[in-house]
């Protein structure tokens, strides 16, 4: 079951290539516009900057190509930078253009969300799926997937029928995945969000891989919990517990493993004065 990457060389797509042999799938690489007209499943797996992105692709002249396949209604699957180049443009890269497949632009998170957070968006957060797109039965509604991004398309009434899920961040509601006839893009990574995500792709290729349905189901999803379900107004991104160990020498050149709080890896002074021992945990 072959699928054709295409990896611009813009950064390390090793994660989708591994998802999609994990799946049972022959990857080959797309390197030149003959590649693309002969493929039966085309995975963009965009990674950098939109300008770069779409300045690649004309370089290696692939963009009429890609958009000739697209428009054509064959299989396409797209993740993170290769959803935000199906639109018109981004904030991020004023002035150039996308592949114009969907209506509307890539904004700023910045200047999107509601309420004060960290951008970039880092971390794994739910779906709403929309019941009246035809991909919804690719997503489900009580998982959690991981995303990374500055960047975030909005909710619009043009938009809406190719809405496939939607995410909320900075109380902020947002465009997490879009799909139309068969063509599928996501936000999030499914490369990268464990048993969910690889079924999300299986799923996809199952249906628009010429002998899809031998692709293997996925491991079990990753935990989920209630407010990540379907019927909630908005996602909730997922608490982490991180573990932050350093190996370094103390003072007496012996290896100790340490963290501390706000990095003071140092045992308070008598007096809270001086230099404390390393603390040692």
């Amino acid at each position: 079951m072959a699928v054709s990457l295409l990896d611009y060389g813009a950064g390390n797509v090793r994660s989708v290539r591994n998802a999609l042999r994990f799946l049972g799938c022959d990857v080959r690489d797309i390197t030149t516009a003959d590649e693309i007209e002969a493929a039966s499943v085309v995975v963009f797996p965009g990674v950098g900057s939109f300008g770069s992105a779409m300045q690649t692709l004309r370089d290696r002249n692939l963009v009429d190509t890609l958009r000739a396949y697209i428009q054509a209604g064959r299989p396409f699957f797209g993740v993170c930078l290769g959803m935000q180049t199906l639109f018109h443009g981004s904030a991020e890269s004023p002035g150039v253009e996308g592949l114009g497949i969907l209506p509307g632009t890539v904004e700023d998170f910045r200047g999107q969300i509601k309420v004060q957070v960290p951008v970039p968006h880092i971390g794994w957060n739910g779906i709403r799926v929309n019941g009246a797109n035809p991909a919804a039965s690719f997503f489900d509604p009580t998982a959690r997937v991981y995303f990374v991004h500055s960047f975030c398309v909005p909710l619009s009434q043009e938009l809406g029928p190719d809405v496939a899920t939607s995410t909320t961040y900075g109380e902020t509601e947002y465009v997490s995945a879009v799909a139309r006839g068969n063509l599928v893009a996501t936000q999030f990574h499914p490369e990268k969000s464990g048993g969910a995500g690889l079924e999300i792709l299986r799923r996809f290729l199952a249906t628009h891989l010429p002998g899809g349905s031998a692709v293997p189901r996925a491991m079990a999803s990753v935990p989920t919990s209630p407010e990540a379900h379907v019927d909630k107004a908005s996602t909730v991104l997922a608490k982490r517990i991180i573990a932050c160990l350093d190996v370094r020498s103390n003072d007496a050149g012996d290896l100790v493993v340490t963290k501390g709080d706000q990095y003071d890896v140092r045992e308070t002074s008598e007096g809270g004065s001086g230099r404390g021992a390393l603390r040692n945990l």
